[in-house]
């Protein structure tokens, strides 16, 4: 549908960008931290670990200097659970504590609204090694931390987000360290697990309304609206299971306290059912989120299977480029969608596809947690960071969701990936997602200088006229 004059954004939207502690903070092992698993995680040849990152920790006045001077009205990061409590359910450390209070009361100065994510890839590996999330003691554990952190930031903190990307966790467990078996064992633990992040965010969430009854609380999974390769209808049911497979079970869970019937008879077919403990089931339809946030880096196009192992494609799989599952569905490329540098497909259409179908399906308000570009950046001679191929991107994402709004879907806000360069999952350093450049590379940390780059005036532009901007060139530097 076209519209003659898309509605304006609203003036409370949360114009924002966001980070996560084990990527931006560094001080991995500072003032009585202790070891997540992304802290002893073995990473990809080539590329540098988490131990400084972009050391936010000892920048963190600076940084939020700069968002201040971006104009941003929201930041979107996580508390890292092991800064807090370093074993994951034992002692509160006074320090970690403290840290976060020097930030969140950093951002109010700024007058930029904290958006906090309690979990984001970081188990503390003390937990991990008896079982991660299969292990109830971790669930109980995670509801102690979240009972620490409403306590202490409760009177400044409005949004809260239970857990980032669980979907992605359990899609690429072995990717992400979620599990270390192999074959179907791994795939019962990962789905045990999953039933384990179920219930720690479902009693978070009622604990969140039992505590700080005017706060909003969420999940925050990554979208990826899937496509069929054609009109074939056995195309269009392969999409429509994966779409249930790597989409809505995690948000129907989440909303409606229920496991998608497709995606548990799928489960029931593999033998990876998880195991159901009495209660379980009333604790996860007792909890009602405030909102859904999510993820949104591109779309999934899927064909029929043929049930052998070409299903299985060859192409490269991630989070975002989807391989297939031997009798469910075969990934393939979209043939009307560019690339970025990584192989990922570009859809800015797809964005507002998603919106309108979580809408559809729960009619809760939708805040956007991740979007973003990862690019090889650099300093140019001029000393700044010329990255119009980001704001390319970005302006027809923020065109996408604005029409979203017009087709009548509540937005919240939006803060893309991310406000400052940080260490990508899987690619180190180099792949740069920042609206800040940090002068590092891989391994020379330099002297980590700020610098910002062309998208951080053309998004602060932006959001000073309430996305109209959208379409002007990027502002002069000042």
């Amino acid at each position: 549908m076209q519209y003659r004059q898309p509605p304006s954004f609203p003036e409370t939207f949360l114009w924002g960008a966001s980070t996560s502690a084990y990527q931006v903070e560094g001080a991995w092992d500072e003032d009585g931290k202790g070891p997540s698993v992304q802290d002893v995680i073995t990473h990809p040849e080539g590329t540098t670990d988490f131990k400084v990152t972009a050391d936010h920790y000892h920048h963190v006045e600076e940084d939020v200097a700069l968002m201040k001077q971006m104009g941003l009205r929201a930041y979107r990061f996580s508390i890292a659970w092991t800064r807090i409590i370093p074993d994951g359910d034992g002692k509160v450390n006074p320090a970690g504590v403290a840290f976060y209070h020097r930030l969140i009361d950093a951002l109010r100065a700024a007058g930029i609204e904290p958006i906090v994510t309690m979990y984001h890839f970081d188990l503390p590996q003390a937990l991990q090694e008896v079982g991660g999330w299969a292990n109830r003691r971790t669930v109980d554990g995670f509801v102690e931390f979240a009972r620490v952190l409403f306590n202490e930031y409760g009177t400044k903190v409005r949004y809260w987000l239970t857990i980032n990307e669980q979907n992605m966790m359990i899609l690429h467990g072995k990717m992400l360290g979620t599990t270390l078996l192999d074959g179907d064992a791994a795939q019962r633990d990962l789905y045990q697990q999953n039933h384990g992040m179920f219930l720690a965010q479902a009693r978070v969430m009622i604990l969140c309304h039992e505590m700080l009854p005017e706060a909003k609380i969420g999940p925050a999974p990554n979208i990826a609206y899937v496509y069929p390769q054609s009109c074939d209808p056995a195309d269009v049911l392969a999409a429509d299971d994966l779409n249930a497979i790597r989409n809505w079970l995690y948000t129907d869970l989440a909303v409606r306290g229920r496991y998608h019937s497709t995606v548990w008879a799928y489960l029931v077919e593999k033998g990876w059912e998880p195991k159901i403990q009495e209660g379980d089931m009333e604790t996860l339809a007792a909890a009602r989120p405030d909102f859904l946030a999510f993820n949104y880096y591109t779309t999934a196009t899927v064909a029929a299977p043929t049930g052998d192992a070409s299903d299985e494609s060859t192409r490269p799989g991630d989070q975002q480029m989807t391989r297939g599952e031997i009798g469910l569905y075969k990934g393939v490329d979209n043939p009307n969608l560019p690339r970025n540098a990584f192989g990922w497909e570009i859809d800015p259409i797809g964005f507002r596809t998603t919106f309108r179908a979580l809408w559809d399906r729960y009619h809760l308000p939708l805040l956007v947690t991740e979007n973003g570009l990862g690019a090889f950046d650099q300093l140019a001679d001029d000393g700044r960071v010329h990255d119009d191929y980001r704001i390319d991107y970005l302006r027809q994402h923020i065109e996408q969701m604005r029409l979203a709004l017009a087709d009548g879907v509540e937005i919240l806000g939006y803060c893309p990936w991310s406000a400052i360069d940080l260490v990508s999952t899987h690619q180190g350093f180099r792949k740069r997602y920042g609206f800040i450049f940090v002068n590092r590379d891989e391994f020379d940390l330099k002297d980590l200088r700020r610098v910002r780059k062309d998208s951080s005036y053309w998004y602060g532009r932006l959001i000073a006229t309430r996305g109209e901007s959208v379409n002007e060139a990027t502002p002069e530097y000042t």
